[in-house]
This record gives C-alpha cells, sequence and structure tokens, in this order.
C-alpha cells in the first residue's frame, strides 16, 4: 500500500465527523461560497453593495433548499429503495424545478415587504418576477431558460459534496482492505505453523524409529547416530521454528538425515545424495522442512525389491535457484500404495503457495517403476 493511501486509510471519519464538525463544516461551505457569490456580483457585475447581498442571499437560499432537498432526502430514498439509474437521472429536473419554485416564492416574499432593485441592470427584477403566476415562473420554457443558470449557480457545491463522500468511502474502502489483508496475512502465518507443527511429530517418530532398528541389530554407529538423531530434532524443534532459515543449516540437516536413511540399508542398493553449491550461502534463506517429505518417503516406499533398488536425491543452487530433484524405485505389487495427496506432500504444497507465490515450480512424476519429485525455487 503506498504511502497515501495509507495516509487516507487511517482517517476515521466516523470518529471525527460529529454532529457538531458537521455543522461547522457545512456553514463553512455556504459561507465559503456565498462570499465568492457576493463578491462576483459586486466586483465584477459591479452591483451595489445592497443588491449584491439581496442576490447572493437569494441564491444561497435556493441552493440550500435544493441541496439538502436532494442529498438528504430523494438520493438516499432512490438508494434504498433501489429505483434505478432512470430515478437519478430525474434528479436534475427536480433540482432545477426546486430551485426555480423556491427562487419564484422568494421574489413573492419580497415584493410583499416592497424590497426591490432600484437602479443598474437588475432594476425592478423582483416585482417583475413576483408578478407572474407559478405556472409561469415553472413553464417549459422559463425551465430550459434557465437549467444552466441552476446548473452553474448549483454545481460547486454538487461536486464539493461528491468529493467528501467519495473521499470518505474510499478511505472506509482502503481501511477494510487493510483489515482483510492483515487478516489474511494472519491467517496464513498461523496455517504456516500449523503445517510445521504437523511435520515435527511425524520427523519424531519416523527418526525414532530409524533408532530403534540399529539398536536391535546391536550397531556400533548407535552412540553416534543417537547424537545425529539429537541434532535433528533440535533443528526441527527450535531452529526451524521461524519462516525461513539459513539455507547451508538445511543442507546440513539433510546430509544427516541422509546419513542415518543410509546406515540402515545394505551397500549393494543404489543410494546417492549429490549437493551442489557455492561456498558462500550466507545471504540465502530457505523455508525450513520442504524437502524432508520427499526424502523420507523416498526410504520409505523405495528400496523394498529384490534389486534396482534406488534413491537419489540431486541439489544444486545456481543464480539463487534451489533445484531439488529426488527419484526412488516402486514395489512391483505394492501391499498399499502411496497416496500422493497425503498431509505431507498437502503440506508442503500449501507451504510453497504461501510462502513462494509466483516463485516456485513442483512436479511430480508417478511411474510405473519409479516415484520422482523436482522442486525449484527462486531463493530471492
Amino acid at each position: 500500500m503506498t504511502p497515501f493511501l495509507e495516509r487516507i486509510s487511517n482517517i476515521n471519519f466516523d470518529k471525527h465527523y460529529t454532529p457538531l464538525i458537521r455543522v461547522l463544516c457545512h456553514m463553512s461551505m455556504w459561507i465559503f461560497f456565498s462570499t465568492l457569490l457576493f463578491l462576483y456580483y459586486i466586483m465584477e457585475i459591479k452591483l451595489p453593495l445592497i443588491v449584491s447581498f439581496l442576490v447572493t442571499f437569494r441564491a444561497a437560499i435556493n441552493n440550500i433548499v435544493v441541496f439538502y432537498l436532494l442529498f438528504y432526502l430523494v438520493i438516499p430514498y432512490i438508494i434504498k429503495g433501489r429505483f434505478g439509474i432512470l430515478f437519478l437521472i430525474l434528479c436534475l429536473p427536480l433540482a432545477v424545478y426546486t430551485w426555480l419554485f423556491v427562487n419564484h416564492l422568494q421574489l413573492v416574499v419580497l415584493n410583499y415587504f416592497n424590497i426591490d432593485i432600484h437602479n443598474g441592470p437588475l432594476k425592478d427584477i423582483i416585482k417583475k418576477n413576483a408578478a407572474l403566476k407559478l405556472s409561469e415562473a415553472l413553464s417549459v420554457e422559463t425551465v430550459l431558460g434557465n437549467t444552466i443558470q441552476v446548473i452553474y449557480s448549483f454545481s460547486p457545491l454538487f461536486f464539493t459534496k461528491m468529493l467528501f463522500d467519495a473521499t470518505r468511502l474510499f478511505s472506509r474502502t482502503i481501511f477494510f482492505q487493510k483489515q482483510t489483508l492483515d487478516l489474511e496475512l494472519q491467517n496464513l502465518n498461523i496455517e504456516k505453523d500449523f503445517l510445521k507443527s504437523q511435520l515435527n511429530p511425524h520427523f519424531l517418530f519416523n527418526t525414532m524409529n530409524n533408532l530403534y532398528g540399529l539398536v536391535v541389530k546391536n550397531d556400533p554407529s548407535a552412540p553416534q547416530t543417537i547424537i545425529s538423531i539429537s541434532n535433528l530434532m533440535a533443528y526441527s524443534l527450535y531452529e526451524s521454528d521461524t519462516e525461513k532459515v539459513a539455507l547451508e543449516k538445511e543442507l546440513d540437516f539433510i546430509r544427516n538425515y541422509f546419513s542415518l536413511e543410509k546406515m540402515r540399508h545394505s551397500k549393494n542398493k543404489d543410494i546417492s545424495l549429490n549437493i551442489d553449491a557455492p561456498e558462500e550461502m550466507q545471504n540465502l534463506m530457505i523455508a525450513p522442512l520442504l524437502t524432508f517429505t520427499f526424502i523420507e518417503n523416498a526410504f520409505k516406499y523405495g528400496l523394498k525389491e529384490p534389486e534396482n533398488n534406488f534413491v537419489k536425491i540431486n541439489i544444486n543452487i545456481v543464480d539463487n535457484i534451489f533445484n531439488f530433484l529426488i527419484e526412488n524405485n516402486k514395489e512391483k505389487s505394492p501391499s498399499k500404495k502411496a497416496a500422493l495427496g497425503g498431509i505431507g506432500i498437502k503440506n508442503i504444497e500449501k507451504r510453497l503457495a504461501l510462502i513462494y507465490p509466483g516463485k516456485h515450480e513442483f512436479k511430480i512424476e508417478d511411474k510405473e517403476t519409479y516415484f520422482s519429485v523436482s522442486l525449484s525455487i527462486n531463493l530471492k
């Protein structure tokens, strides 16, 4: 959001636009435009002071009646009643007729008290117009002849009102949009934390199974394995408790987990990890544990055939692009099919969409004899 929109969204019209402020604003508006009109009559038209005041006062009364009738009665009634655009168009002739009607009444009242203009270009104008019948004052010819005058007289007030209401509506819209975006961002952060909280217990369960297998076989590497598992658990439970971690730490996690899994399998199985990364990665960050589900599933569902067993992981970082590819063989007749839409993969897809929108490519291939996952992420 731009600073300008930010400032508008912070304006609370409902809080500051109190009834008193509203009255003062309206009074200021009428005084301002009436003063401009008075100066026009006295300085440009060269009317006498009293005449300028009378003409200005008459126009102000006309505009006040039309303004409040139109904006506070007719238009709200039309909008609430959903009468359509046609009725809004009819507001113009209604405003003209109302303006001329009020103008005629004022002239009649002024003439009754013998108030008139006795010199200049508007001499005896009150007496002449007051003598007209109402039907004559509101005839089609009179209306058409005075429409442009009414529009000129009323247009500054009209646009001032429209500008204020548009600004207030725009401020409310921006304010609610900002609230919506903040709420969406908060929900996204909650969802990311929830996805990671699901991942950690899953990781813990599987690593404990790995350790159990080594202990049962009295493997001498079990103590070192316990240390490695402790490091992995510390990373998963504590260091990964952020939106992003250093890429170097994530790669160390992958190496440690891979070595633990590889220890459980015989050497005749094709299990390889290739990481091609630049020496300097201090400025590169990545969302933690994104690839863990795929590595875990590769060892879980692969390496079960008598021959042609493989798990191959290739990772390279080029121009700040993290490229990950893992492939593993599949059972020819699996006892149960690994679900592509399992909770782990679904969580990864959601995290990718939340953290790297438009900056990642994700592809899963489920072939007859092998399974592969490729993932590319722009880390900048």
